[in-house]
């Protein structure tokens, strides 16, 4: 494994930090924090959408450009709509 910078280090933590959260809060019986759980998944994926471009896995970039898409569609439905 090769060394990893302070850069390396913040975006692993925020991938797995707001990766976490956001699975956490869709999974919860209460509604109120289910509704967070899209703010979260859009939080982390810039730092996905970085590492994925520069470790040059096309692949995982565009994976993360659809989970992108559909966290924008979770916010939308969750933050957008009429209550």
């Amino acid at each position: 494994m090769e060394h990893l910078t302070l850069a390396d280090l913040v975006v692993q933590a925020q991938i797995a930090g707001t990766g976490l959260v956001a699975v956490a809060l869709s999974q919860s019986a209460d509604a109120e924090r289910r509704r967070y759980a899209p703010v979260f998944g859009l939080m982390g994926q810039p730092f996905w959408l970085y590492a994925t471009w520069t470790a040059g896995q096309p692949g995982m970039f565009a994976l993360s450009l659809a989970y992108t898409a559909v966290w924008a569609l979770g916010w939308r439905a969750q933050w957008m709509r009429r209550r």
